[in-house]
């Protein structure tokens, strides 16, 4: 059995607030050590979340509030907590949890039917460790680890991706007009390249010994535009491209921040199984901007597209008459459904969002489900029907005579 973290919890309203927790945590030392108190934790099932400073963010506890008892801390302080138990329903949030901490002030807002926790004008301050506990008959936990980029007056692109994505942040000049393109993860140098490209390097490349993005960096040699590869949840963070031409330089900051999504929700959307005959959509996972272009491609051939507030579905030629008027396109939202869905239209489907300053590209995985059938050939099934038409004369004459019976 995994063991339950201890917490001080401190005197006055946090006891208050805290002490079913305590009691709970009290039988399960005492009387039933073998309990399945566990930790959800880690990068399978842990979240992490980036926003920029002033945003909102909201971290779900996917359940709905019947008897359970949820409780959020902040670096291991008690913060918020909710109960199920309308004739016992407590609320707290910052201030009324513990003692003299205005921290949270007015910034927290608590969902009363599924515990998800609010926090508006978000700060620096606010980074950190946020830790659900769930208590009904056992404590189940979640972590959701939350970065707060500070806001700057450098020309700032906020691009939101998930795990497995890859992401292109475009430099929006030509490399021979430019003497010197860089580029630094969290201040540290990944990628450089010069106007007669006498020096190029990505990662390792240009910092000995740092392998964070091995073999998962593409610099495009005629613009100075980063692709990163594979996305992992280490790749969350502030990108700088600093480009200096003659005796000027310029700035731009590109902040990549992971869906606070867990690895099941993210699974569910890039992978889809379906029974043959039945409907699937394919769901971005991305907020479309006015003039944001999406392309959805299957097997690298391209079969929907979006282009500002334009849509249009390929032809049966560009299709290979795969798809023929099969396949529905969501202009608002981008999302491809496909109807009465085919053995063949197993495989990999990719997205392409591209938009003025980056593109992200998202593939989804579909495997259509066979329909059982009896196996039987042609030849085998009209045997089967002389059979059944044989038996039915047979029974239809008289044993003695052969003859057949008057109806």
């Amino acid at each position: 059995m995994k063991t339950v973290n201890s917490r001080a919890v401190g005197s006055g309203q946090q006891e208050q607030w805290c002490a079913s927790e305590i009691a709970f945590r009290g039988h399960l030392n005492s009387t039933e050590k073998d309990t399945f108190a566990f930790t959800i934790k880690g990068a399978g099932d842990g979240v992490s979340v980036s926003v920029i400073e002033g945003d909102s963010v909201t971290l779900n506890t996917d359940v709905e509030i019947k008897q359970e008892e949820i409780i959020w801390y902040f670096n291991d302080i008690c913060i918020a907590q909710t109960s199920g138990d309308q004739s016992k329903s407590k609320i707290c949030t910052d201030v009324q949890c513990k003692d003299a901490d205005g921290r949270f002030r007015d910034r927290l807002d608590l969902n009363c039917q599924t515990g998800s926790l609010t926090i508006t004008n978000t700060r620096t301050t606010d980074s950190g460790e946020y830790q659900l506990e769930i208590i009904n008959g056992s404590i189940s936990e979640k972590i959701f680890s939350v970065t707060v980029h500070g806001a700057s007056g450098v020309d700032t692109d906020r691009v939101f991706v998930m795990e497995g994505d890859s992401v292109t942040l475009n430099t929006g000049v030509e490399t021979k007009q430019q003497d010197r393109i860089r580029w630094y993860f969290n201040d540290i140098r990944i990628a450089q390249i010069n106007r007669d490209q006498s020096k190029i390097c990505t990662d390792v490349q240009c910092n000995e010994g740092t392998e964070r993005f091995r073999d998962r960096l593409k610099l495009d040699h005629q613009t100075g535009s980063l692709a990163i590869m594979n996305i992992t949840d280490t790749d969350p963070g502030v990108y700088q491209l600093q480009i200096s031409s003659g005796s000027s330089d310029s700035e731009k900051t590109f902040i990549i921040a992971l869906y606070g999504v867990s690895a099941a929700e993210r699974d569910k959307m890039k992978r889809k199984s379906v029974k043959e005959g039945e409907s699937v959509t394919l769901d971005p996972g991305f907020r479309k901007k006015l003039n944001d272009s999406m392309t959805w491609y299957f097997n690298e051939i391209l079969i929907a597209e979006i282009t500002g507030d334009q849509s249009k579905i390929c032809t049966d030629v560009q299709c290979d008459e795969r798809f023929r008027d099969r396949l529905n396109l969501d202009h608002q939202t981008g999302s491809l459904t496909i109807t009465n869905i085919r053995n063949t239209d197993s495989g990999p489907f990719k997205l392409l969002i591209n938009s003025s300053r980056f593109s992200i590209i998202r593939s989804v995985s579909v495997t259509v489900i066979a329909l059982p059938d009896s196996g039987l050939s042609s030849a085998a099934a009209a045997g089967i029907v002389a059979v059944v038409v044989l038996l039915l004369v047979t029974v239809a004459c008289d044993p003695e005579t052969g003859q057949r019976e008057p109806s």
